[in-house]
């Protein structure tokens, strides 16, 4: 319950969107609008030959995501046809659609901590007359409306402002990566020749450009299959999600099963930079620990330095810079996945200065590194605020706690 009033099953039509097949998504004609294209403009679209005017939405009309994840959007993208899992919300005479969406916005909240089902958790049309509101006159509810449509703008606002800040603070992060492997940072008054790397360009002339198997070898992790899940000595092994760019994700390891062959070939010690084949292409951290019973899955690579002073921080601030140019992402193709195989791995060239101004690159970087982090998580920390700020507001307006000029009881 929201507050005393009539339940929100009866101040709207919920009419659910269609379960279109895979063959039924083929079609070139009519928009599908799922929950992934509901809450991200940017997501690529399915469109079907079907007409199914019962599912269909026009901008203005109120949509619903009730599976999976809870959310409310008014469309504003025109014509379309809806999936299952979503609701056209039809507000009843006198219901104002604004204001029916702030009360969505809250019941959300609500219903969040009760919702059914384990692999796709959803609510049902119970809970939703479950959930009772006090309802204002329709003026009342455009006035509530239009006080929350300024306000929020306002917040809205200031979040987006924060984001670009984040945004501009990692873009500024990548230059530095970028400058510091190229010797801008260290060398920036020694003459510089053409790198020969088309990502790079002019490097400083004392620096060399070997090929990334000339000082490491390469190795991929062990595949994970059926009999690999099921087989016995089963161990931690470290997958592609638990690579992040410079930091290791080690909760909850998955495992598999890895003989004495498999943990001699996918053992892991420190030092050893694990580099992604797959997904985001070439991001890497490296491994700080000896002598633990963990292994790495295939879709990863191990990159072992043969050097006596080996420098791995460096290696991955190089594979930072050449993912930051697309260097790994052009070598795939529109109609394929692209994976970084071991042998174009091995292949790969970036600037390699002597060891003392590897350390001092890496020092400069670290230290920029650390900068960015704290500045990145005291705008965090404001945006979760902001956040809490205005889902407070939406609260109190709709439930009648904050007093709202001209609305009438």
């Amino acid at each position: 319950m929201i507050s005393e009033g009539p339940s929100l099953l009866y101040l709207a039509d919920y009419v659910n969107g269609y379960g279109f097949t895979g063959v039924e998504l083929e079609g070139s004609s009519s928009p599908v609008i799922r929950i992934q294209q509901l809450l991200n403009n940017d997501a690529e679209l399915d469109y079907t030959d079907l007409a199914i005017p019962k599912v269909a939405i026009d901008s203005g009309d109120l949509i619903f995501s009730w599976s999976a994840t809870l959310a409310t959007r008014i469309w504003t993208r025109g014509p379309a046809l809806l999936n299952q899992h979503l609701f056209r919300v039809d507000p009843m005479p006198g219901v104002d659609v604004r204001w029916l969406k702030y009360v969505l916005d809250v019941a959300c909240d609500y219903l969040e901590g009760h919702m059914h089902g384990s692999a796709m958790t959803h609510v049902t049309r119970d809970m939703l007359r479950s959930v009772r509101v006090t309802t204002p006159t329709l003026d009342g509810q455009r006035a509530i409306a239009d006080y929350l449509d300024t306000e929020t703008a306002r917040i809205d606002a200031l979040i987006n402002k924060k984001r670009r800040m984040i945004e501009l603070l990692d873009e500024r992060f990548l230059s530095g990566v970028f400058a510091g492997v190229c010797g801008a940072l260290t060398s920036p008054t020694t003459p510089t020749v053409d790198s020969g790397i088309e990502w790079v360009g002019e490097i400083p002339q004392h620096y060399g450009t070997p090929w990334l198997g000339a000082f490491h070898q390469t190795q991929l992790g062990k595949m994970l299959n059926s009999e690999a899940a099921a087989g016995p000595e089963q161990y931690p092994y470290v997958k592609n999600t638990n690579v992040q760019w410079d930091h290791l994700d080690l909760h909850d390891l998955p495992i598999m099963s890895f003989d004495a062959s498999d943990r001699e070939r996918c053992s892991l010690r420190a030092g050893d930079v694990l580099v992604c084949e797959g997904g985001e292409v070439g991001r890497a951290a490296v491994w700080k620990d000896d002598g633990t019973n963990v292994f790495f899955q295939k879709a990863l690579h191990r990159v072992r330095s043969l050097q006596k002073e080996p420098q791995p921080r460096y290696l991955m601030y190089c594979l930072w810079a050449a993912a930051s140019q697309d260097c790994f992402v052009v070598e795939g193709n529109q109609s394929t996945i692209v994976h970084l195989t071991g042998e174009k791995l091995r292949e790969h060239r970036f600037p390699w200065p002597d060891v003392d101004e590897q350390k001092q690159i890496v020092g400069l970087l670290d230290t920029m590194r650390s900068r960015t982090a704290r500045a990145t998580d005291v705008l965090t920390k404001q945006l979760d605020l902001l956040a809490e700020r205005r889902q407070a507001l939406i609260t109190a307006a709709v439930t009648g706690e904050l007093e709202i000029p001209r609305v009438a009881a």
